[in-house]
């Protein structure tokens, strides 16, 4: 679970970092080092590329990916363990608008589920999606 939890937090640094693997094997990796290898990983990581509209794409590379669709499956690679926090960086920063909505719907359903979710971001239809909302000014928190 921790290794979730700092995925979503540095998604390009860790999907890079497995550059030489399909998007499948990229999404199935944290549930292969947490939990060891059986069967039952390639079907989660199915399903979670099908959450986040890659399903069709997990015999690709990396370099054969949109950088919005490299996002997703860091994405994807974060949420296959389902934390019980996931820490969003500006999630869908490098996305097209539609993409964006789509993984702002995702973690809202997640959210919905009982899923907690931390999310930094400078966009307000993205925080719109938030129940709380703590503001940052100048390194301190606003009341």
């Amino acid at each position: 679970m921790i290794m979730s939890l700092i995925e979503l937090k540095n998604v390009r640094k860790l999907y890079e970092s497995e550059g030489e693997r399909v998007v499948l094997e990229n999404v199935m990796l944290p549930l292969t080092i947490i939990r060891g290898r059986n069967g039952w990983q390639r079907e989660m990581a199915c399903q979670v590329l099908d959450k986040v509209g890659l399903g069709a794409k997990g015999r690709r590379l990396p370099n054969q990916l949109s950088g919005g669709e490299q996002e997703r499956v860091a994405i994807a690679r974060a949420l296959v363990n389902r934390p019980p926090i996931i820490l969003a960086d500006e999630p869908t920063g490098n996305l097209d608008s539609a993409t964006g909505d789509e993984i702002m719907t995702l973690l809202g359903n997640l959210n919905a589920e009982g899923q907690t979710i931390i999310m930094v971001t400078h966009n307000p239809e993205n925080a719109a999606f938030a129940r709380g909302i703590i503001r940052l000014k100048d390194g301190r928190i606003q009341a």
